[in-house]
């Protein structure tokens, strides 16, 4: 099983916070980060007035742990279906936030717990099982 995280876990993550952490090493090898978070990540460091640290610990602890993804056409084609979806449901959301479960749904990712309760909707296009879950 393969996961797509999201900012908050790579946060918190870079935040040394215990939990994930150890998720980080459990799961080496099989988490995935989609160029769309990594864009965030950047911009939380540099929205600092010194954004050498973080950049640091983005780039030795972090992108070294995961496999980096691109939003490509498959996602792109993802993304059209799920926003399409939405439009006829009257359903609004943050197109960042779609791009990422695009991204997932084209690699066949599971979700994690925080996207999920974000993109409410999608749970009912796709499984996803929560990775803090021991």
């Amino acid at each position: 099983m393969s996961f797509l995280l999201d900012t908050n876990i790579c946060s918190a993550h870079l935040r040394r916070t215990t939990i994930f952490t150890h998720k980080f090493i459990q799961y080496a090898g099989r988490l995935h980060l989609p160029t769309i978070v990594l864009g965030e990540l950047y911009a939380w460091a540099y929205s600092r007035d010194n954004p050498s640290d973080l950049l640091k610990l983005i780039e030795n602890e972090l992108i070294e742990d995961v496999n980096i993804l691109p939003f490509d056409e498959f996602a792109a084609f993802e993304f059209g279906k799920i926003r399409g979806s939405f439009i006829r449901q009257g359903i609004v959301s943050a197109l960042w936030i779609l791009r990422l479960a695009s991204i997932a749904l084209a690699n066949e990712f599971d979700f994690d717990k925080h996207i999920i309760l974000r993109i409410f909707a999608i749970s009912q296009i796709c499984g996803w099982k929560d990775w803090l879950i021991p």
